[in-house]
């Protein structure tokens, strides 16, 4: 065991002495291990905190959730000429599958309408995110009230003229007065503030909660109607927990194939998504992510490994001698062999490091630049990173090792004369 650490010392030695003697010659050599260090490690990172920061989006949504529109969120084979004619969810299917899906925790009616304006007084904020939904909407999502409280099935039901305002709309409207109670135009039409959202932070695209308002769905379907092909209305169902998916789903379609007439012949004239198949999908993507950007990289590790290959074959030829003396002393072929191999390792992992230095760099300047969103460096990306430099290392050095290995004392010590 002593042996070993003695030839990892010297060889760190030699590593560190190739460094300071050689420098502009082993900077080049060095140079394509950082590349390819930083380009692998800061793809890894990127991905990972694009994941994480997605993941956080959707961390107020349960698995479970089930949303059935004329649209799929994934790929189909239903050609788009077909999908466009298929009818939007309406108000009366909502009701139904209410009244008789039995397993389902909660189903909201949504409908996504376009930005609108809202004013009090002389203030008044343009392009607020609308959120039109039945009053259950307000379980499905677990939104988080900072004061008053969400709107009933009494007032969802007849389309009470109340608002929830997002946390920066409620800031902007009205600074530190408080809103409950207060009167706002939206439409043309006033509404009574009865709640604020709590502050939630930007989203991954830049919009949150804080910057929209929840009202009735059925103030806007007065306003807009219920044929209205830009409002992409949306049945959001939760099924109870521990209820099988797959059951669910089928009787689900099943009812709302028997509420629009469809004969057993008929395709589905609807999409049921499921958010775990959304989450699934983001998954699916960040490994493909991973995968291209790990290819991409792994050319400019490839170029790396050349460079350690090539200033270990020098180092070879600059020690023969040296080599030749430590032989004709005792020194065993396995002796030679680990010393050069342990100088290539540190050599490639020196490289590592100053890549990872470098994402780490990137990453607080990438953070300080994007607002809420956070670049991220994982422990478990650094280790990956040390990993696969040692690796590289190990690889690049096995056979000047070898070679050095194998040379003749006398004729070692001949030749570096």
């Amino acid at each position: 065991m002593l042996i070993y650490l003695r030839v990892l010392k010297e060889s760190f030695n030699f590593a560190i002495n190739a460094l300071v003697n050689n420098k502009l010659r082993t900077f080049l050599s060095l140079l394509g291990v950082t590349i390819g260090i930083f380009s692998i490690i800061g793809i890894l990172a990127a991905v990972d905190s694009l994941k994480r920061e997605i993941e956080g989006s959707l961390s107020g949504l349960d698995n479970r959730m089930l949303i059935v529109a004329r649209f799929s969120f994934g790929p189909t084979e239903i050609p788009r000429w077909r999908r466009e004619q298929f009818p939007d969810v309406n108000y009366e299917e909502y009701q139904y599958i209410s009244r008789s899906m039995n397993n389902a925790e909660a189903v909201s009616y949504v409908m996504n309408v376009p930005p609108e304006s809202i004013r009090y007084e002389d203030k008044t904020v343009a392009n607020v995110q609308i959120g039109a939904t039945t009053h259950e909407y307000y379980d499905i999502e677990a939104l988080q009230l900072e004061t008053g409280r969400f709107f009933n099935e009494s007032e969802s039901t007849s389309g009470t003229p109340v608002v929830i305002l997002g946390n920066q709309i409620a800031t902007s409207l009205f600074g530190s007065i408080d809103p409950i109670g207060k009167t706002v135009r939206l439409y043309g039409r006033k509404f009574s503030v009865i709640g604020v959202l709590k502050k939630e932070g930007a989203g991954l695209f830049g919009n949150s909660k804080d910057s929209s308002i929840f009202l009735p769905v059925n103030v806007t379907r007065r306003i807009f109607g219920d044929n209205n092909r830009s409002t992409f209305p949306q049945l959001v169902i939760m099924p109870e927990k521990g209820v099988d998916a797959a059951e669910f789903i089928a009787v689900l379609k099943q009812r709302l194939r028997t509420s629009r007439g469809l004969k057993p012949d008929q395709e589905d004239t609807f999409f049921v998504n499921q958010l775990k198949g959304f989450t699934d999908l983001i998954d699916n993507l960040t490994s493909q992510m991973n995968i291209m950007g790990l290819v991409i990289s792994g050319f400019s590790l490839l170029v790396g490994g050349f460079g350690i290959a090539n200033i270990m074959f020098v180092s070879v030829k600059e020690r023969t001698n040296l080599i030749g003396i430590q032989k004709s002393l005792g020194a065993k072929n396995k002796f030679i062999l680990f010393q050069f191999l342990f100088e290539a390792v540190i050599l490639a992992v020196i490289g590592g490091l100053v890549g990872l230095l470098l994402v780490w760099i990137v990453s607080i300047f990438a953070s300080m630049f994007t607002g809420d969103f956070q670049f991220v460096l994982s422990a478990k990306n650094m280790f990956i990173g040390t990993a696969v430099s040692a690796i590289i290392g190990l690889i690049s050095g096995i056979i000047p090792a070898i070679s050095a290995s194998k040379l003749d004392p006398v004729e070692a010590i001949r030749t570096g004369m």
